[in-house]
């Protein structure tokens, strides 16, 4: 049976409200946001769970620790299967001529992820007080400073890379080395570092990572045993694959289900 979409709208807002308007939202699964534009940047962030969002054409992936960038005028939409807790901070347009001209991925600090989490508990859209204008200066700090990707999982460009990265999207758990599939690819260690820089932005293994980190969000919307999820993801016990998971996300595989369960 093929699940029914939400389909959202975006808040018909004609001019912002302040140079920095947050919105607060918890999403439901199959969620869909039809494209649309406006005027102002945004950058999305989802604090649990995984947005997918087209925007001009490109596609992005939202997971915990990245946000994504959203120049003023850039078509997009979105959708999540899962559900999922939702910031975003729209931006005015002389805010927005200091980032980013382009769509892109941006590493979420952990400053950053705390202040939206007191805009939010607090019920803040608007910055009315002194002390939460600090906050906002202290947000707008974080987006210029933060590491910027183009996107969470680059794909790759030659044949041979595209070949390797559908061998682990197929088995995310596969541990070969980076010495492994050098000879499996008949190239160097060396070459085929060089060839993961070059493309993917990054060392192979963070790739992996990254994907696994990915499959790990979509398997714990499920009700299958978390030993059982670390195993078939290639960690060695459930404990590393609970301290990759904190790293990336913040929280434990635990809290991170129980937080998908109250956003249900």
């Amino acid at each position: 049976m093929i699940a029914s979409k939400h389909i959202l709208y975006p808040p018909h807002i004609g001019e912002l409200p302040s140079d920095v308007y947050v919105r607060h939202e918890s999403f439901e699964a199959n969620s869909q946001n039809p494209p649309h534009r406006h005027p102002w940047g945004q950058l999305n962030y989802v604090s649990y769970g995984v947005a997918h969002l087209i925007i001009n054409g490109q596609h992005f992936l939202s997971p915990p620790e990245y946000g994504v960038w959203i120049p003023p005028n850039s078509q997009h939409s979105s959708f999540n299967a899962a559900p999922l807790v939702y910031r975003s901070l729209y931006l005015s347009r002389q805010i927005s001529e200091k980032l980013p001209s382009e769509p892109c991925s941006l590493w979420i600090s952990p400053i950053f992820r705390a202040i939206l989490a007191d805009f939010a508990e607090r019920n803040i859209s608007s910055a009315k007080t002194r002390e939460d204008r600090r906050l906002v200066h202290v947000l707008l700090d974080q987006i210029r400073q933060a590491p910027i990707c183009k996107t969470y999982l680059p794909s790759a460009t030659t044949p041979l890379m595209e070949m390797l990265l559908a061998c682990l999207q197929k088995d995310p758990g596969d541990n070969r080395t980076v010495a492994d599939w050098a000879s499996e690819f008949n190239v160097t260690e060396r070459t085929l570092a060089r060839m993961s820089q070059r493309e993917l932005g990054m060392p192979l293994g963070e790739w992996r990572q990254r994907l696994r980190f990915l499959r790990a969000l979509s398997a714990l919307e499920t009700k299958r045993d978390i030993k059982e999820i670390a195993f078939d993801l290639g960690y060695s016990s459930p404990s590393a694959f609970v301290v990759m998971f904190r790293k990336l996300s913040g929280k434990t595989p635990q809290q991170y289900r129980s937080t998908l369960s109250s956003v249900r």
